[in-house]
């Protein structure tokens, strides 16, 4: 047997250990078929796979593993996959935000705890990207992410159709009756048709375009279908990537610097992506200790155009990214106008610039280019201020109506987005275009976990008599595959004391987004008064991991991590017990 070890490595204070303890690690392990020569001292990686069957987005992720063992094995290097939880939005309650926290202390936890040099992150809906990278960021050693890939596009009666976005225009069909339940039913299945995460530009490709841009995925990763055979090349490249990566110590905390955040930041604003890339980067640069604020989300974005033409803010899908040339044409079109950072290292260990000189556009109706782009600059995502929301709040332009982006009107006022949906049908209902919907306790210690609840459907009166946006407010949060006039974020919530808490019927609620103002237009002392008489809700949880959730959940601009998990733990060996 050649001998490779590496005293560097971690997996050596396992593997190599001397004595019984080695004998222990080694003999264990090949309870499961290894022979002596995979202990010769290769860097061991972990594939972490949140491949479940209660995560649609994520069932295909063993087969995705089994690709990156290929290319682990290819380059020298010994796999050894193992589970996570998953966090899908599609069946969790009361929302999988509420469990993104503690995915990432289950993949930092078990990253550190075993004998690992390296790791692979697979994921797939839309809170396991960060939670992995969060996990793996406070562990900081080598790791490099694999998404899933979107699903192919929907396809009903001729027409594309986007997962989670016509959902919503199916739902206002059905409501108008311009469409049967028999009809909604068949539809069901042509939205979601093959293996993959949401198609639109939801949250779940939103953040595997993050991931990219920040330097943690490989270049052209984000976009290739889960049922295209380039996802499995892609999965194999990694798994040769991340023992060289091993080799040349590439850690998270290399990658994951502040000009990287600023062109993940751009970047979502040039494809149209979630809000959700918010409260997702925030808590990520906690852990890195980087700082980030909402105004940079804000600042940053300013002059840069929306440039892809995807749902929900747009036309195209995925699959049509994909093959017009991905975000690597994106990345090239905002450097060759000056609006990112060339020189950040990648997974790769090559630069932005470097890994994105090759890339070009080849259909511009998907991919515009910067003179002449799908939406203005300024389109992105703007952050509000104001006495309603003193510490933030967010609303995504691209997805908006123009004409309500200066509205004043009265508030009409739900403690819960239950008790909107109760009435929102009602003929009754004492509300018209110009009403304002405010949803309150709906943030991440109020509801817990800060449910996609925002956009709340619109009135079937008003659907029935033609209008298909409204202003709506709320402290929760809304589907990155979700569209309209919504004020995300609001911060503080209502369940602390925010603002959002004092409001009531009729209020007069301003909305001013190129002034970037949220505002109640109602009397200082007036609201004084009405924070006498309020008292905080009583505490629902008295124990388990949702009594953890709400007392220790930051707010919204915060990043709604846990104040303990800020910062990185670093990768020190445990204690030998043997």
């Amino acid at each position: 047997m050649t001998d490779r070890r590496n005293a560097n490595l971690r997996s050596q204070a396992w593997f190599g250990a001397q004595g019984r303890s080695g004998m222990l690690y080694r003999s264990w392990m090949r309870n499961q078929g290894f022979g002596h020569e995979v202990f010769d001292g290769r860097p061991v990686i972990g594939i972490a796979t949140s491949a479940s069957e209660l995560a649609p987005c994520n069932a295909h992720l063993t087969r995705v593993a089994e690709a990156v063992k290929r290319g682990v094995w290819q380059a020298g290097g010994l796999p050894l996959q193992f589970p996570t939880m998953a966090t899908g939005e599609t069946l969790m309650r009361p929302t999988a935000m509420l469990y993104r926290n503690l995915m990432a202390m289950e993949v930092e936890e078990l990253i550190r705890a075993n004998p690992l040099d390296g790791v692979v992150l697979l994921s797939g809906c839309d809170k396991t990207t960060p939670a992995m990278l969060m996990g793996a960021a406070s562990v900081d050693l080598p790791a490099v992410m694999v998404t899933g890939g979107p699903m192919l596009n929907g396809k009903y009666r001729g027409q594309d159709v986007g997962s989670g976005t016509h959902v919503w225009k199916f739902e206002e069909d059905l409501k108008t009756g311009r469409m049967t339940e028999e009809e909604c039913f068949f539809a069901e299945g042509c939205m979601a048709r093959s293996d993959g995460h949401c198609m639109t530009m939801g949250t779940a490709s939103t953040m595997a375009c993050v991931a990219e841009a920040l330097g943690m995925q490989l270049p052209g990763s984000a976009a290739w279908p889960a049922v295209d055979s380039r996802r499995m090349e892609t999965a194999q490249a990694a798994g040769r990537r991340i023992v060289d990566m091993v080799e040349e110590e590439l850690r998270p905390s290399r990658i994951l610097t502040r000009e990287a955040f600023e062109n993940a930041i751009r970047v979502n604003a040039a494809i149209g992506g979630s809000t959700n890339a918010v409260i997702h980067l925030t808590a990520l640069a906690g852990r890195v200790g980087v700082e980030l604020g909402l105004d940079d989300f804000d600042r940053l974005v300013r002059e840069v155009p929306t440039l892809v033409n995807l749902m929900p803010s747009g036309t195209y899908l995925m699959e049509d990214f994909c093959y017009a040339g991905g975000l690597p044409a994106v990345m090239a079109e905002l450097l060759g106008g000056g609006l990112l950072h060339g020189g950040p290292v990648t997974v790769t260990g090559c630069t932005v610039a470097e890994n994105t000189a090759p890339a070009e556009g080849v259909d511009s109706d998907v991919i515009t280019p910067l003179d002449a782009p799908f939406q203005p600059a300024g389109t992105g995502i703007a952050v509000l201020r104001g006495n309603l929301c003193p510490d933030g709040a967010v609303i995504k332009q691209s997805a908006a109506s123009p004409h309500l982006l200066t509205h004043r009107g009265p508030a009409l006022v739900f403690d819960s987005p239950e008790a909107y949906h109760a009435v929102a049908d009602d003929p009754g209902l004492d509300v018209d275009e110009n009403t304002v919907i405010v949803i309150r306790n709906a943030g991440p210690k109020g509801y817990p976990g800060m449910p996609e609840v925002s956009n709340v459907p619109l009135p079937a009166k008003l659907l029935k008599a033609g209008i298909t946006d409204m202003v709506r407010v709320c402290d929760g949060r809304m589907s990155g595959t979700g569209y309209g006039t919504v004020v995300l974020h609001v911060t503080p919530e209502a369940a602390v004391g925010g603002p959002l808490a004092l409001v009531r019927d009729g209020d007069p609620v301003v909305l001013d987004v190129p002034g970037r103002a949220l505002r109640l237009d109602v009397d200082d002392a007036e609201l004084a008064r009405r924070r006498q008489e309020w008292t905080p809700p009583a505490e629902r949880y008295v124990s388990g991991y949702t009594w953890l959730y709400t007392q220790h959940v930051e707010q919204a601009d915060r990043g709604a991590d846990f104040g303990f998990l800020r910062g990185g733990r670093g990768h020190e060996v445990p204690r030998d017990s043997h």
